[in-house]
């Protein structure tokens, strides 16, 4: 059962209240919640997915950190603006009880820089071929830090109303470049339905100034995609220094190394559970 004091408990006592159809019951809360908040459990793992894609990228490392006992969430990173993102991430994090440990795939580790700052339940922080921003910087300045990236002439637009009245520009890979620009280590099969499906990111919060990076006073992990094409991999490899981050490189891998190598995107989950437990 739900302890009476639990979260999760208060708000679904509202709902009910509300004369919400909420049934309450043994399987609402995995037994492992219990033991992670009374302590000696394993961290919540919340993994943020980045620009063109969403959260379905994190499948084959989910269902292998479930199986490893750890509780996940992938929430559906909102790809608006940065504060806004970093906002509703944070959101979720608030909500759950225990320590948390942040993931984020490329502009999701800005947002997770973001987002993890001030709170103390988050215990570490792992970056997955990702921007890892400074203060002042932004996921469009760092691309193009180094040579190397296939981005700018891979990209569409396409204008949407703001609530302002004014427009916005989001951002597309063009589905003919996607395979080779985004996931060149992934059947074409696999690739042409993540460029369907892609979700774009508003232009304006890929440019928009980062805050004070929680990496400064968080613990790190990062995964090194070796042969990304869309953030290059010395622009990662100058990240995850300055942020004095524990790094592991995976050679030949695409920018969603997290599908195509999950096995070692894994490894530094757990290696960032071990070192902060």
């Amino acid at each position: 059962m739900v302890p009476e004091s639990h979260p999760r408990r208060r708000v679904l006592g509202g709902l009910l209240a509300a004369g919400g159809a909420v049934t309450l019951g043994t399987a609402a809360t995995p037994a492992s919640a219990d033991v992670r908040t009374e302590g000696g459990g394993r961290p919540t793992v919340v993994l943020v997915h980045g620009v063109f894609a969403d959260a379905s990228g994190w499948n084959d490392v989910s269902s292998r950190l479930q199986k490893a006992g750890y509780e996940v969430i992938a929430p559906a990173n909102p790809l608006r603006d940065l504060a806004g993102d970093s906002a509703y991430i944070g959101s979720v994090v608030d909500t759950i009880p225990g320590p948390v440990i942040l993931v984020g795939h490329s502009y999701g580790g800005e947002v997770i820089t973001n987002a993890g700052r001030g709170r103390a339940g988050v215990r570490a922080l792992v970056y997955v071929a990702a921007f890892a921003p400074d203060e002042g910087e932004s996921a469009l300045q760092l691309a193009g830090k180094f040579p190397g990236s296939g981005l700018p002439d891979a990209l569409l637009t396409r204008p949407f109303p703001l609530p302002d009245g004014t427009t916005g520009t989001d951002g597309y890979i063009d589905p003919a470049k996607f395979h080779d620009v985004f996931a060149q280590d992934l059947p074409r099969s696999v690739t042409r339905l993540m460029a369907a499906a892609q979700r774009p990111g508003a232009v304006g919060g890929l440019g928009a100034p980062s805050g004070v990076p929680a990496w400064k006073s968080l613990p790190s992990w990062y995964v090194v995609a070796g042969a990304d094409r869309v953030i290059p991999p010395a622009v990662q490899r100058f990240m995850a220094d300055r942020a004095k981050s524990r790094t592991v490189e995976v050679k030949g891998a695409s920018h969603v190394v997290m599908m195509s190598h999950p096995d070692a995107v894994v490894r530094q989950i757990e290696a960032a559970h071990r070192a902060t437990r």
